[in-house]
């Protein structure tokens, strides 16, 4: 592995291991939401692929702003915390213009207010997962 990649592939894994959790949710909610099961389960299986999407978003979105940030000049480079930081908002950004439909990229455009709660949950756990790994590009 390239030890200039070492913190991107920390959060690429980071988020092979969110994905399989994701499919398992996505797997049970249906016998889940025809059994009798306590409300809170149902409406956090509905709302946990929001949750997921800002989780994975941020993840992804931080690599993507290092990777062009190496590329940049030296002097016109920007610190990797500020990167952090626009990362969870660009993604923030994305999932909260779909919640309050400023841009329609799913079928099911119902508004569900625990949606956006999840969405904003998974902000800021996305970003307390960079804030751990600290990624940065090494020259």
């Amino acid at each position: 592995m390239n030890k200039k990649m070492k913190d991107i592939m920390k959060l690429a894994r980071v988020e092979l291991f969110i994905i399989p959790v994701f499919i398992f949710f996505k797997y049970i909610r249906p016998t889940v939401l025809k059994s009798q099961a306590p409300q809170f389960f149902k409406i956090a299986l509905y709302s946990l692929p929001n949750f997921f999407e800002a989780v994975i978003g941020t993840l992804t979105l931080t690599g993507v702003f290092l990777l062009i940030n190496d590329k940049l000049n030296h002097k016109h480079q920007i610190r990797p915390s500020f990167i952090y930081l626009i990362a969870v908002l660009f993604t923030g950004g994305y999932v909260f213009a779909q919640e309050f439909k400023l841009i329609q990229t799913r079928t099911n455009m119902t508004f569900d207010l625990n949606d956006v709660y999840f969405s904003a949950f998974g902000l800021f756990i996305g970003y307390c997962i960079v804030l751990n790994i600290k990624p940065r590009i090494y020259s």
